[in-house]
């Protein structure tokens, strides 16, 4: 048996003292994920445009990748995953499928995708075409809840503490073997899809946690230096609407 926090240490005496004030368990479990997703192997143009039609609808999107090494530009990129919460859907790229219509979430404005150690995602997805826009990167917020802690940010670790859940890595090594076809089993998919339902979810968990921790503005510091080419632009655009306000008030 592993005895480990479920919530980040420097946040347990807080979180402790609300829960006696609220009189609700200090250790939950969240009965929505006990519930197996809806899940979809998109593989033709009618399962990209299904999956796009039911993941447009939701504001945050958790997304994860699969390669074949840590090198961006000597590895290939294998899968995409996305999933609102409820709906997952994997791209076997190593079967030749494009992203297509999928891809205009990724660079969409208006959807918020959440990677755990987005710059890794982000450099396979960039030498595969692919941009990306409005990155919530869930392996920076953790790091800054349990800073001086001595806690793991790794993924695993991560939906431990908040989920209670253990995810299967073995399945890890079959992406490096060259030996591989390429084709995704449903074991594998089962595999690749087992964490990124849960991201969205542990957003809203981890931005309650860096509310309470007065971290929300170093975090905010953080992913603007991830993604300096989109935090350029938000520059641009407030400075635009200061000018505008000041327009009218003139």
């Amino acid at each position: 048996m592993r005895l480990r926090f479920f919530l980040p240490q420097r946040a347990q005496s807080y979180y402790t003292e609300v829960a006696k004030k609220m009189a609700f368990p200090v250790f939950s479990i969240n009965t929505k994920f006990m519930k197996a997703p809806e899940t979809l192997v998109a593989r033709s143009i009618d399962d990209l445009a299904h999956a796009y039609s039911i993941l447009a609808e939701s504001e945050e999107l958790g997304c994860d990748t699969e390669t074949a090494g840590f090198n961006a530009r000597r590895c290939r990129l294998l899968s995409v995953q996305m999933s609102d919460g409820t709906f997952s859907v994997l791209v076997p790229v190593s079967e030749g499928v494009a992203l297509g219509p999928l891809a205009r979430l990724l660079a969409s404005p208006d959807h918020v995708k959440i990677f755990h150690n987005a710059k890794f995602d982000l450099r396979f997805l960039e030498e595969a075409g692919y941009s990306v826009r409005r990155v919530y990167d869930s392996m920076i917020a953790e790091k800054l809840i349990t800073r001086g802690a001595d806690q793991s940010s790794s993924l695993a670790e991560t939906l431990y503490r908040y989920f209670a859940v253990d995810l299967d890595k073995s399945h890890r090594e079959t992406f490096t073997n060259k030996r591989w076809d390429g084709r995704w089993t449903p074991e594998l998919v089962a595999y690749a899809l087992s964490d990124v339902i849960y991201l969205p979810e542990l957003k809203r968990r981890q931005e309650a946690w860096l509310e309470r921790l007065r971290l929300t503005k170093q975090f905010t510091d953080k992913m603007r230096k991830l993604m300096p080419a989109e935090a350029e632009a938000i520059n641009c655009d407030e400075e635009k609407d200061a000018g505008d306000a000041r327009a009218v008030n003139y």
